[in-house]
């Protein structure tokens, strides 16, 4: 990977520097994009774009144009060569002290590279986690920057041969896991939890229920993973990993799954 790898801007103008006084770094407030580059290139940056635009407009925050926006990720992600992960952040930029956003605010972009992590060739196993996810309508689906709780249910564990935790809501009912969508195949269905009062509208999320026929969204809970007949979690930089054990439950390789797998691998590495 080429350097540099870190680029900074407040609205179009280069920034040699993150500000202190940035809102991103005091409140959280902004979103972020963690994407796959495949050769040099964005496979689904398309829909990284969709689901930034529908946060920012949510949150209020300004976009940057989208011609140089685009512009910028190309020319950003042809330097990693090979494949990667770009990171966009979006804050609201500098503000002052005090929750009440300005108005006047230019947003600060920053985005960043880093080595595309290393795959993962086993089953993965899972444990529950004890922390519960609040509900937030205002937020849920979006990418926003406050992710302590996801920090928090990450610290649970430092065995490493727990690859993932599963996070319930605070209804007892199975959100997500630390960095991933989760799936469970149910009546031959694949099903994922609704994003609609807490979690995030993954992207490889997305991409499931418009590809797996007969893929919905419901209201799941432990009992329902733990019979399912697979289970697998997924995102936009590692796709689709099948889980082998969660807590005493195992499951044996599934097929449908692994064609579902090669089929999202495709998309992801279309560069």
């Amino acid at each position: 990977m080429n350097a540099p790898t870190v680029r900074l801007f407040r609205g179009q103008a280069a920034l040699a520097a993150l500000d202190a006084g940035d809102r991103g770094l005091a409140y959280g407030d902004g979103l972020f994009e963690t994407m796959r580059v495949a050769n040099g290139r964005l496979p689904w940056w398309p829909a990284h774009r969709a689901r930034l635009q529908r946060g920012a407009a949510a949150l209020g925050i300004a976009l940057p144009d989208s011609a140089w926006l685009d512009g910028e990720l190309a020319r950003f992600a042809a330097t990693a060569g090979a494949d990667a992960v770009l990171k966009l952040v979006l804050t609201r930029g500098t503000g002052g002290r005090g929750y009440a956003p300005p108005t006047d605010a230019e947003p600060t972009l920053a985005l960043s590279l880093h080595p595309a992590p290393a795959s993962v060739d086993e089953p993965l196993v899972m444990r529950w986690c004890a922390l519960r996810m609040a509900i937030q309508p205002a937020l849920a689906g979006m990418k926003h920057l406050n992710r302590l709780e996801q920090v928090l249910a990450r610290a649970e564990w430092r065995d490493p041969g727990i690859h993932e935790g599963l996070l319930l809501d605070a209804r007892g009912r199975v959100a997500c896991a630390t960095a991933a969508n989760v799936f469970a195949l149910v009546d031959g269905r694949w099903l994922t939890p609704r994003v609609d009062e807490c979690g995030v509208a993954g992207v490889a999320r997305a991409w499931v229920l418009a590809n797996a026929p007969g893929a919905a969204e419901a209201d799941l809970v432990p009992a329902d993973l733990e019979a399912a007949e697979a289970v697998f979690l997924c995102n936009a930089v590692r796709g689709i990993l099948p889980v082998g054990r969660l807590g005493e439950r195992r499951w044996p390789p599934h097929a449908g799954l692994e064609a579902l797998r090669e089929a999202m691998g495709r998309e992801l590495a279309a560069g």
